[in-house]
């Protein structure tokens, strides 16, 4: 069954674009515990730590994508909203992370102003683990499809930790122990706009960065997300694909397995023509360990296999790392076998 999408309602994807090596990993057969799916799957973890998702053929995976959608309609009506409206709700004014923000801006062809900007609205607010933070109307006129949205995707990214533990020999739970979804943590779900604009590789150089967390799904219905290569060192497209969503992996499952698996870098640019002169919405949940687990090495299966390390890094909560690597403290990591090391950049995923 081929999913309905809106991404047929945007101007195509640029032809002639050197485009990343995702596999494609099937979300049913995962469920299904197929053998070859979840070797593939790990590859992935381990060798780029990008992949696709796709939705099709999964009850759980078509939920997904049903309301992404419906959030993709309410994302625009969000940014849409007027700019001294959004302002109430600066995460500067409610919270040291959560909430709304302005990542630039640019000027337009007609001489107006567009603004870079995301809304950050955090797990435990969506399904009823503390006091929720202040938010526009709209948010809260769509709070129950914004907190089935966090469960299903966490679901999604349950089973995903169940499949890396069996590949890392791990006992089962391992993971899940770590990401109680009814405990405090940094999952959250965001909205993305990018306004267009030109290529500027100084600008694009300062938003490369790896993710602070576990697990990332995102939807994007148009061009802009890069990763680099890294075998070659070459930024490559992502290209978005119907049905499908983009997972990726964190830093924290990077520190977790002592650097079996990966977390690669990545950014996001201006969409390229004919998807150049309008603005650029992507959809983000972000799955992070629980804010008072410790990020450091786990024990057991694989991992005791891994080499030990004589350079001792300061151990810190996930709720510390998390807000150090998002005012640019800390840099982000890919596996231990990578020498190449990122600037301090503040995290802009989309």
């Amino acid at each position: 069954m081929v999913l309905n999408t809106s991404h047929n309602q945007y101007p195509p994807f640029a032809e002639g674009l050197t485009t990343a090596p995702l596999v494609s990993i099937s979300l049913s057969k995962l469920e299904a515990n197929d053998a070859g799916e979840s070797s593939a799957f790990y590859k992935a973890s381990k060798e780029l730590g990008f992949f696709y998702m796709n939705m099709e053929g999964s009850a759980l995976g078509e939920k997904i994508v049903s309301q992404a959608e419906q959030l993709h309609v309410v994302q625009k009506q969000f940014h849409s909203l007027p700019n001294e409206l959004k302002e109430e709700y600066l995460r500067e004014k409610i919270d040291p992370f959560f909430g709304y923000r302005i990542l630039g801006t640019r000027e337009q062809e007609d001489g107006t102003i567009g603004r870079n900007e995301n809304y950050n609205m955090r797990k435990d607010d969506l399904i009823g683990n503390c006091k929720p933070l202040p938010c526009p109307d709209l948010i809260k006129q769509n709070w129950q499809l914004l907190g089935d949205y966090a469960r299903n995707c966490r679901a999604a990214i349950d089973l995903m930790f169940t499949r890396l533990e069996e590949s890392l020999e791990l006992p089962i739970g391992t993971f899940a122990e770590l990401h109680r979804i009814e405990e405090m943590s940094g999952d959250h779900v965001r909205f993305n706009k990018q306004a267009p604009g030109k290529f500027d590789e100084e600008k694009a150089k300062l938003g490369e960065h790896t993710d602070f967390g576990s697990l990332t799904i995102l939807f994007n219905w148009m061009g802009g997300l890069q990763i680099r290569r890294p075998d070659t060192n070459e930024w490559v497209y992502v290209r978005p694909v119907p049905g499908s969503a983009v997972v990726n992996l964190g830093d924290a499952l990077v520190k977790f397995t002592a650097g079996i698996l990966r977390s690669n870098v990545h950014r996001v640019v201006p969409a390229a023509a004919p998807q150049n002169k309008i603005d650029r919405h992507s959809l983000v949940f972000f799955s992070r360990p629980e804010d008072a687990v410790v990020l450091r090495r786990l024990k057991g299966g694989l991992i005791d296999k891994q080499p030990s390390t004589e350079k001792k890094e300061p151990e810190m909560t996930s709720e510390e790392w998390i807000l150090r690597r998002s005012v640019g403290d800390l840099k982000g990591v890919y596996t231990h076998q990578s020498g190449l090391e990122l600037r301090p950049v503040i995290e802009g995923h989309a």
